[in-house]
């Protein structure tokens, strides 16, 4: 008879308690009576009666519960609608945190293999992931034994024609094998075949699936179609699939590399980004270390173009930035406190409800309901709770996806975007259960601990020590983690106002930018660039308001240009040891229009020509690095494949952010370039200083653009400001998210205290009223409670702050230089948190210091 009554654990307790005994009665003198086969008969129709029958008790007993919830959660609406929304807070919080971080850090990518995936660098000093050399990376395929495959891409914007109006296309340059290394082929059409990626071979493209949709309509027929690009025919031979982006999520096509014999001349020309798959059976740390192997034989092999080359190996789903990396974490730990804090909030809610019901819980108690079958009843509610509040959360969750797509890298090659999908619904759905389990359970453990009939003789305002201090401890875990919460956005919002207010070395207000670039071989020659520029410059100098215009090759804070070594003397300085320089070619008053000073010599000008002295400007930094303490004017060193002469000196400024540091800069005079050379650095940004709103500019330039070339698309029209602002904006956003994380924490850790505060005064209504009574002060009763709630938050500022200094710690790298000791953040955090608890504690006191004991006394 062990194993029926084994068996009937499979009831509810209650029904075991009432029922139990009887149908074990019943099956041992049904089994006295049957003989041996008919035993087995006889136990396998009790099995089979257990296992039928259990479900229906429980679910006839879970109806009879969610009955008695929904009418007492209806009796008590502030209270329901007040869990349900903190729930929802708690769970919207993770779920949307969830589903960024499974999108950057656990998702697989859409890609054969993509474990086996790695990048590839060239390592230099300073220079920790450079980009590979033709050169360089052809002797890498032919020597490496890791890796089965390798190949190459670099990102490529064109001008598309016979689309309509001129377009500027993002997209890349692949080798040929690149899709097959990555498992990935088109949906329709073929891929690229090596002989697609010869030098001189017909120009060949496949489109991404969103610009087959945008631009074609989805048309099959677009295979075969020419179309010009930067001038040139190029044959659209595929589409690839729909979650395929690579090397980024704005990559519209793809084209073979085609290399030139004459690229691979110069082992100094670093552009290739480089993937790589692993061989079957080959670790990263083993690749890492044929990688070394490899940069030794190269670098005996070319000592003087690769000295100190090194190889660098990374996994393709770690090429995050650290601090993208750092701020997601932080992201998933934040919503994970306000989890914490709002389950503790509603776990105290529940603690002090329970204990109102105390009276009713002994006579459910009284009446033959056991201890078991009421912390089932109350856990129900708490379930029903957590339930709506995760349905609320999940709503919230999916409101806040355009927030999270912001988020998002881009330069991951990911499939999807943030989203509420199958994945995340389940995530959602199992932290609602573990949720309501978590501030469910003890609550109704506590409240069922003893219902007897002890409960009928307690007033409403007894309550228990023990279970005032579990709710102290709950508001202290809140404050504690609030605390963490507000010092850790206090750091990046300081750290946010820093970068902020960082000079970027130009004045940016009154400046609009847009881009023209244009295609070889039709702007290969520099008189017809120069009449270009001519015409567009001095239409726009025309124009009402505006007072420089100029061309650069690339604008400051914009990702472009290129580094390039300097020799001085004849010498050819290691550019591994920041012997290197940015090149940028401009046309006459880009400095003037920026708003950078020229602080010795001259801008360049248009006698800067091919018949005359080539010449340069460089910035402060470049002369403190070569001449410092000197006078620059008129010294010559070797750069952009000429021997140049300064002229003048520049102001240093921000190239490459607002929190990095900037190579030093070399401006070229734009005519003294050779036709046909650097053609990727040619002026392609057009910059206009104007009074007023600048933005009015916008129809009259593009007219002036359109007259000089109706061919020219023009694309990246921003103003100057804009841009500077986008260079924040990512450190901005993660600075509003956590800060109202934070205030949300802050929040409920003070309506945690008050609640706290307001039940120890309904409890402790009779002890005051006697005190009161003997002779105590309306003052000195407000006093005491106050000095309750100032011990509560000292509880739990003391280890916040000690947490919120390790996390300081953590988040390092995302404070620009805030010191995570900041003493100013610290300290307003503090105040901010004796604001908190004079606010939490004043009505709980006042209603203390009002108590007539008269009227205590009678009620009870």
């Amino acid at each position: 008879m062990r194993f029926y009554r084994l068996l009937l654990r499979l009831y509810p307790e209650s029904f075991r308690a009432e029922y139990g005994a009887e149908m074990t009665a019943v099956l041992a003198a049904r089994l006295e009576r049957s003989r041996d086969l008919v035993r087995a008969f006889v136990w396998l129709g009790a099995l089979f009666d257990v296992l039928a029958n259990a479900p229906r008790v429980h679910f006839d007993i879970l109806r009879q519960d969610l009955r008695y919830t929904a009418r007492a959660l209806a009796a008590v609406p502030g209270f329901t609608l007040t869990t349900i929304l903190v729930i929802a807070l708690g769970i919207g919080a993770n779920t949307a945190a969830f589903s960024l971080a499974d999108n950057v850090f656990i998702r697989p990518l859409p890609f054969h293999e993509p474990d086996r995936l790695v990048q590839v660098w060239e390592d230099l000093p300073g220079y920790s992931r450079m980009e590979f050399s033709p050169a360089n990376y052809r002797d890498w395929m032919h020597m490496n034994g890791a890796f089965s495959a390798m190949g190459a891409y670099g990102e490529r914007s064109w001008n598309l024609l016979d689309l309509g109006q001129p377009q500027r296309i993002e997209g890349a340059l692949v080798s040929a094998n690149l899709f097959r290394l990555l498992g990935v082929q088109p949906v329709l059409g073929r891929g690229f075949l090596p002989e697609d990626d010869r030098d001189g071979a017909p120009l060949t493209m496949i489109l991404s699936w969103g610009m087959w949709q945008s631009q074609f309509g989805g048309d099959r027929a677009v295979l075969g179609r020419k179309l010009r690009v930067d001038g040139t025919p190029c044959t659209v031979i595929g589409v690839m699939p729909a979650d395929f982006h690579f090397p980024t999520t704005l990559s519209n096509y793809w084209v073979p590399m085609q290399l030139a014999e004459d690229a691979y001349q110069d082992r100094n020309d670093n552009w290739l980004n480089v993937i790589a798959r692993l061989r079957p059976g080959v670790s990263l740390q083993q690749a890492s270390a044929d990688a070394t192997l490899v940069a030794a034989r190269l670098r005996r092999a070319f000592p003087a173009d690769n000295k100190n080359l090194d190889a660098r190996i990374v996994p393709v789903r770690e090429e995050i930035g650290r601090q993208t990396r750092v701020l997601l974490l932080a992201l998933c730990g934040a919503s994970l406190c306000i989890l914490l804090i709002a389950c503790a909030n509603v776990a105290s809610l529940l603690l002090a409800r329970a204990l109102g019901r105390r009276r009713e819980l002994a006579v459910r108690a009284a009446l033959g309901a056991g201890r078991s079958r009421l912390v089932r009843q109350l856990t129900t509610e708490s379930l029903i709770l957590a339930l709506l509040g995760g349905l609320l959360g999940i709503a919230i969750a999916y409101t806040s996806a355009p927030i999270l797509k912001k988020l998002t890298p881009e330069n991951l090659p990911l499939a999807h975007q943030p989203g509420i999908d199958t994945r995340v619904l389940i995530f959602a759905g199992v932290l609602t259960v573990l949720t309501g389990l978590a501030f469910g359970v003890v609550p109704a453990l506590r409240a069922c601990a003893g219902p007897d009939l002890k409960g009928l003789h307690e007033g409403q305002r007894s309550g228990g020590g023990q279970r005032e201090r579990l709710r102290a401890a709950l508001v202290i875990a809140e404050v504690a983690i609030s605390v963490v919460l507000l010092v850790s956005s206090g750091l990046l919002m300081r750290a946010l106002w820093r970068v902020q207010t960082t000079d970027p070395g130009f004045r940016a207000d009154g400046v609009l930018t847009m881009r023209t670039v244009f295609p070889s071989p039709k702007y290969d020659s520099v008189t017809r660039r120069a009449a270009f520029y001519r015409h567009v410059l001095d239409g726009a100098r025309a124009l009402p308001g505006v007072s420089h215009a100029a061309y650069i090759t690339y604008l400051p804070m914009v990702v472009g240009g290129g580094i390039w070594p300097v020799s001085i003397g004849g010498k050819t300085l290691d550019r591994s040891e920041g012997h290197t320089a940015s090149m940028r070619f401009v046309t006459p008053g880009f400095f003037a229009t920026m708003g950078i000073p020229i602080r010795l010599g001259r801008d360049v000008s248009d006698s800067d020509s091919h018949e005359s002295l080539y010449t340069a400007v460089v910035s402060e930094s470049f002369v403190r690095h070569y001449w410092p303490g000197e006078d620059p004017v008129g010294r010559h060193f070797d750069f952009g494949m000429h021997n140049r002469t300064i002229v003048g000196v520049a102001g240093d400024i921000r190239v490459r952010g607002f929190e990095q540091s900037s190579e030093p800069q070399v401006y070229l005079p734009y005519l003294q370039v050779d036709d046909g050379e650097l053609v990727g650095y040619v002026p392609k940004a057009l910059v206009v200083r104007a009074a007023g709103d600048v933005t009015t500019l916008i129809p009259a330039l593009s007219r002036l653009i359109y007259e000089a070339d109706p061919e020219q698309p023009i694309s990246y029209i921003e103003t100057m400001n804009y841009i500077l602002e986008e260079r924040t904006a990512s450190r901005a956003l993660q600075a509003r998210i956590l800060g109202a994380f934070a205030a949300l924490a802050f929040l409920l850790a003070a309506v945690g205290i008050h609640g706290l505060l307001a039940f120890t005064v309904s409890q402790r209504a009779n002890e005051i009223g006697v005190r009161v009574a003997l002779g105590a002060t309306p003052a000195g009763i407000g006093r005491m409670i106050l000095r309750q709630g100032t011990l509560l938050a000292l509880a739990g500022i003391v280890p916040g702050l000690v947490l919120a200094f390790a996390v300081g710690r953590a988040l390092e790298s995302l404070l620009a230089g805030v010191k995570p000791g900041d003493p100013a953040t610290f300290s307003a955090v503090a105040l901010l948190c004796a604001v908190m608890t004079t606010a939490g504690s004043l009505i709980p006191a006042l209603r203390a210091a009002r108590t007539d004991p008269a009227v205590t006394l009678r009620a009870d």
